[in-house]
């Protein structure tokens, strides 16, 4: 649920920020009328998040085991592509987003009041189809419980908090340092979504090596006691675990996490970023 959590927190802190800006923008511009066009926008964005979650999740309650398994695994993969460029892009763009917005923002005022809606409508839509798509795989990867969705939901909650006390000035936050450090654990959640996917995909009969275990220390980390249950709520930790998941989890971790990594080393001389 912890993982959920932070990916909730994460992505609805983006979009919650798109829609700050947004805001913000118009109130200091004095374009209030513009407003419910943003908000349609808003709305329209959140609708079709949740139908895409729910489109999923009836196709994959309508197929057969094989087929289910095959689709749970594609979409975790999927969904670990999302997170992966989601990371990398905010870490790289959090500074500039702002002004990016309002220049796109103040292009569709100039064009139209549909321009407007379709603007606001894809800047918060592209988190939200992120976060329904990792949402299904999360929920996939944590079974017939309600605890991805109660994670996603207090990390959403969380999200709308904060951005809401951003906007109104009661709160500086580091941005760019924000996303790195929930960047930084995203890496490990994500890791652990592409094990279960390659898993699923074991089950379906897509990949092999399914009996071919790299551990099993289910005698020693129980899945239902206590911490079995966090470590698989946070990074989806399997106590039998095959060497197909191992072998694809470290080379993940090694490679994302170094690269993400080598430009905070380059830019450690450099001044701190600006609060926001």
């Amino acid at each position: 649920m912890l993982g959920n959590a932070l990916i909730g927190l994460r992505e609805g802190l983006e979009a919650s920020l798109v829609v700050s800006i947004l805001v913000a923008f118009l109130v200091r511009t004095d374009r209030r009328r513009e407003l419910p066009k943003v908000w349609l926008g808003v709305g329209i964005a959140v609708l079709v998040s949740v139908g895409v979650t729910l489109g999923l999740t009836l196709a994959e309650q309508a197929l057969t085991f094989e087929a289910s398994e095959t689709l749970g695994g594609s979409l975790s993969i999927i969904a670990v592509g999302f997170v992966t460029w989601m990371i990398f892009w905010m870490r790289n763009n959090a500074r500039a987003m702002s002004s990016d917005l309002q220049g796109k923002l103040e292009t569709a005022i100039r064009m139209g009041p549909i321009a407007v809606v379709v603007m606001a409508t894809l800047a918060v839509g592209r988190e939200g189809l992120e976060t329904a798509v990792f949402f299904f795989a999360a929920a996939q990867a944590a079974g017939e419980t309600a605890q991805p969705l109660i994670g996603f939901l207090i990390g959403i909650a969380l999200a709308i908090v904060l951005a809401y006390l951003i906007y109104r000035g009661a709160m500086k936050i580091n941005l760019a340092k924000f996303f790195t450090v929930t960047g930084l654990l995203l890496i490990f959640v994500a890791a652990g979504i592409l094990a279960y996917g390659v898993h699923d995909l074991q089950e379906a009969g897509v990949l092999p090596g399914l009996a071919t275990l790299a551990f099993d220390v289910s005698a020693t980390i129980p899945p239902d006691s206590w911490y079995g249950t966090l470590l698989k709520g946070v990074f989806n930790f399997s106590p039998q675990t095959t060497v197909f998941q191992a072998v694809v989890w470290v080379l993940y971790v090694a490679v994302v996490l170094t690269l993400f990594l080598i430009p905070l080393r380059a830019r450690s001389t450099t001044p701190a970023a600006a609060r926001v």
